[in-house]
Formats: C-alpha cells, sequence, structure tokens
C-alpha cells in the first residue's frame, strides 16, 4: 500500500509487540518508503529498551499502555501538528 504515490499517510500508529514482526522493525522498513511519516509506538511493555526505541527512530512518540483516550488523543494531535 505504501508504495502508491496517491496514498496520503501523515501517521504509523502501532503496537511494539506483535506477532510476526514487531512494530520498530516494520517502521523502519515502512520508513524506507515513507521518511518524513511521524510514528507514534503504544505499548503495555513500558521497560527502557521500549522507550528508548523512539530516541532512535526520527519523528517518533511512545504511549505507555493502559492510555486514556484523552492521553491517545492528545498525543495523536502533537504528533501531527
Amino acid at each position: 500500500m505504501l508504495d502508491d504515490p496517491d496514498l496520503e499517510v501523515e501517521l504509523f500508529v502501532t503496537d511494539v509487540i506483535m506477532l510476526g514482526k514487531d512494530g520498530p522493525t516494520w517502521v523502519r522498513e515502512a520508513l524506507e518508503k515513507r521518511p518524513k511519516i511521524k510514528v507514534f509506538f503504544v505499548s503495555g511493555y513500558a521497560d527502557d529498551a521500549i522507550e528508548n526505541e523512539g530516541q532512535t527512530m526520527p519523528n517518533s512518540v511512545f504511549l505507555p499502555k493502559p492510555f486514556s483516550l484523552n492521553q491517545l488523543t492528545n498525543t495523536v494531535r502533537q504528533q501531527l501538528h
């Protein structure tokens, strides 16, 4: 889908831990095609390794689970503006 030049993407939102390919791996691959896209990671595993992932990936933030709708909305708003 990311190969489609007509597809407008403003933000990648992904969990860190997923079956198969983890979020950081998927995002690194996706950023090769769309390097300026902002990234929003969420995870229930808020250890230092996961939180530091945002420091190695440009334009990314991390929100630990559980989070409120207000926290989610504010984080998305901050990333898009």
